[in-house]
């Protein structure tokens, strides 16, 4: 089974209870998941393998470490996914970046796949999935296969706020692949929002409540 990781640092507990809060615009909102998503790739990928290269200071020449091994991708789940990319990118410059679209089938209430457009060279790469919210599962465990059917074999599924039902979910169908999250909330309500949760994270990054 993969492991679950909340990544409780005091200033992602911080943002996130403002992210929380009804009364944040979406302005604000932009800026927290945007801030959050970065102070949590900052914390996942402290196990990044390193290597030592020389380089030459002002002073004299040293040996320095950089990061080797696997390069890195982000996929964000369209549309609230796209929040959490800047902020990767500004510590991860150097990253790729793919996009996966899903939307629910009305009859079946499976998510369908509109849009994927990833990296050429999918199999070298470790993959850090991204959205602001884990609920059902669904469109995570989705997205999920669709880069596993694309080669894609280390992938990490990074969100801000989950429940127990989605990270059940995504857990069976992918035990091979870590989940990492800000909070884990209570529960699902009827109308399959994260109790307490945020609400839309969609509509309040991109104010279309």
């Amino acid at each position: 089974m993969s492991k679950l990781v909340v990544v409780d640092h005091p200033m992602i507990q911080h943002k996130l209870s403002i992210l929380r809060d009804k009364n944040t615009g979406s302005r604000e909102f932009r800026a927290l998941v945007k801030e959050i998503g970065m102070l949590m790739v900052y914390e996942i990928t402290r196990d990044l393998p390193l290597e030592e290269i020389e380089i030459e200071t002002p002073v004299t020449k040293t040996r320095a470490k950089v990061l080797a091994g696997k390069k890195l991708a982000v996929v964000p789940i369209l549309r609230a996914g796209l929040g959490m990319v800047d902020g990767i990118l500004e510590l991860i410059p150097a990253a790729k970046v793919g996009h996966i679209g899903l939307y629910r089938d009305p009859e079946t209430l499976k998510p369908v796949e509109y849009f994927c457009k990833l990296p050429q060279d999918v199999e070298e790469r470790e993959f850090l999935v991204v959205d602001p919210m884990l609920a059902t599962g669904g469109s995570a465990e989705a997205a999920i296969q669709l880069l596993k059917d694309r080669g894609a074999k280390n992938i990490r599924l990074v969100c801000l706020v989950g429940c127990p039902e989605g990270v059940k979910m995504v857990q069976e169908a992918h035990p091979d692949v870590d989940v990492y999250l800000a909070a884990l909330d209570e529960k699902l309500n009827d109308h399959g929002y994260i109790v307490p949760g945020l609400g839309d994270a969609g509509d309040r990054i991109f104010g279309t409540k």
